[in-house]
C-alpha cells in the first residue's frame, strides 16, 4: 500500500464548514487503494478531524498566524520534501502561500481550488486577493471551480485560460440526506412540533457573509403581516460563530424570541432537515452551498439568495424560490408562498431531491476529482517522459 500516491491537501482550517465538510465526504469516499491523504491546515483544527475514516491520515497545524512568511514558507518547503507527495490540492486564499514551497520541493501536481468568498471581498475585487491570485498562477497545473460563477471570475477577472480550469461541483451524500416521514420528535422546542406548524430552518456558520441578519428581519416582518403566522410559523437557526450573540439580541428586539431557536452548532445536523419544512439560505454571495445540497436532497422546498452558485441549484419556481440579497421583503414574500402552501412545499422538495441524486450526489463528486487526479498524474508523467525523450534525442 505504501506505493500509493499521497496527496496533501492545503487549507485554512480544519473545522466545521461546508469547504471543510466537502474535504473530509472527498477523503473518505476516494478508494483507499487509489491513493493516500495528507491535511495540511494553515492555521490549526478542531476536533472535527476525527470525521475523517482512513487512520493513515496526518493532519498538521502550521500555526500561521505565529510565524512570518519566511518561516511558513520554510516549514511548507521542508514538509513537502518530507512527504513527497504526487499531488498538491490547496483550496482558496490561504492556500496560495503554499504553491511556491510546493513547487520548489519538485512537487509534479499542484492543484488549486477555489470555493467561495469573504464578506470583505464578495465579488473578488480587492486589490490584494487579485494580485496573489495573479502572481501565484504560474505555480498552478490545474484549477478547480466548483461553481460556473467561480469559473467564471477565474476567466474574466484572473485572465486564466479555460483550458486550465475543472469545474467541479459539490455533492450530497444521497443516502445521509433524505427525506423523512415525519419529524423526529426531541430535537426542537416543544411548541415547534404539532400537524399546523411549518418550521423555516436554516443551518450555516453564524458570520456576515451568511447574512442571517436578513433571514431574522423578513421573518419579523411575516409575522408582522399575518398575526396568525405567529401560531404556525417558527423559525430554527442551526450553527454557531461570531455573529451569534448579535443575532439572539435581534430577535429579542424583533420580537421573535419565543418562536425562534438557535440550536447551536450540532452534529446531527441530518436530522435537523427532518424537521424543516422549508430551507432558507439568506447569503450575500456563495460558491456552492453544501447545507443548500443537503437540504435539497432531504426534499426540502428552498427560498436563497440568487448570488453566486446558489442560481445553479435551484431552478425557480421548480424547487425553489431566489431572491435578491440583502432584501427582507423579498425574502418575506418568498417565504410567504410556502407558510400556507403545503401541497406547493410537497412539491418543490420532490423536485429539489430528484435534482441532487440527478445532478449532484457526492458519488460524482468524489469521481469528478478521482478523474481530475489521475489525469493530471498521467498528463505529468507523459510530459516527463517527452522531455526525457527530446533530450536524448
Amino acid at each position: 500500500m505504501s506505493e500509493r500516491p499521497l496527496i496533501v491537501h492545503v487549507i485554512h482550517h480544519l473545522h466545521i464548514g461546508g469547504m471543510e465538510n466537502g474535504l473530509v465526504n472527498l477523503i473518505n469516499r476516494i478508494p483507499r487503494d487509489r491513493y493516500r491523504h495528507c491535511v495540511v491546515c494553515a492555521e490549526d483544527f478542531s476536533d472535527f478531524r476525527d470525521r475523517i475514516q482512513p487512520r493513515d491520515v496526518s493532519v498538521i497545524a502550521m500555526h500561521k498566524s505565529k510565524l512570518t512568511r519566511v518561516q511558513l514558507y520554510r516549514r511548507l518547503l521542508s514538509l513537502f520534501r518530507q512527504l513527497a507527495p504526487s499531488i498538491v490540492h490547496t483550496r482558496n486564499l490561504s492556500g496560495l502561500d503554499a504553491l511556491l514551497p510546493a513547487w520548489r520541493a519538485g512537487v509534479p501536481v499542484r492543484i488549486h481550488g477555489e470555493h467561495g468568498w469573504d464578506v470583505d471581498d464578495l465579488e473578488g475585487r480587492q486589490l490584494r486577493p487579485w494580485i496573489l491570485r495573479r502572481l501565484h498562477s504560474p505555480l498552478v497545473d490545474r484549477y478547480v471551480a466548483v461553481s460556473k460563477h467561480i469559473e467564471n471570475y477565474m476567466t474574466r477577472s484572473l485572465h486564466i485560460s479555460p483550458s486550465r480550469i475543472t469545474q467541479i461541483y459539490n455533492g450530497a451524500d444521497i443516502e445521509r440526506f433524505a427525506p423523512s416521514r415525519g419529524k423526529p420528535w426531541g430535537i426542537m422546542p416543544e411548541t415547534f412540533y404539532g400537524e399546523d406548524k411549518v418550521v423555516i430552518g436554516t443551518v450555516g456558520r453564524l458570520q456576515p457573509v451568511k447574512d442571517q441578519h436578513n433571514l431574522l428581519q423578513s421573518f419579523a416582518l411575516l409575522l408582522r403581516e399575518n398575526a396568525n403566522f405567529r401560531d404556525i410559523l417558527r423559525l430554527t437557526v442551526v450553527g454557531n460563530g461570531p455573529q451569534r450573540d448579535a443575532l439572539v439580541a435581534q430577535s429579542a428586539q424583533e420580537g421573535i424570541s419565543d418562536v425562534t431557536w438557535f440550536a447551536g452548532a450540532r452534529a446531527d445536523v441530518a436530522r435537523f432537515y427532518h424537521c424543516f419544512d422549508v430551507f432558507a439560505l439568506p447569503s450575500l454571495n456563495e460558491g456552492i452551498s453544501n447545507t443548500l445540497l443537503e437540504a435539497m436532497a432531504s426534499g426540502l422546498p428552498i427560498v436563497a439568495t440568487a448570488v453566486g452558485g446558489n442560481v445553479e441549484l435551484v431552478d425557480e419556481n421548480v424547487n425553489g424560490r431566489l431572491v435578491r440579497a440583502s432584501d427582507p421583503h423579498a425574502l418575506k414574500s418568498a417565504l410567504r408562498s410556502y407558510a400556507s402552501d403545503a401541497a406547493l412545499r410537497r412539491a418543490h422538495g420532490d423536485a429539489s431531491r430528484l435534482r441532487v441524486v440527478t445532478h449532484f450526489s457526492v458519488d460524482s463528486m468524489v469521481s469528478a476529482y478521482v478523474d481530475l487526479y489521475d489525469t493530471m498524474r498521467r498528463a505529468r508523467v507523459t510530459n516527463l517522459a517527452r522531455t526525457k525523450g527530446g533530450s536524448a534525442g
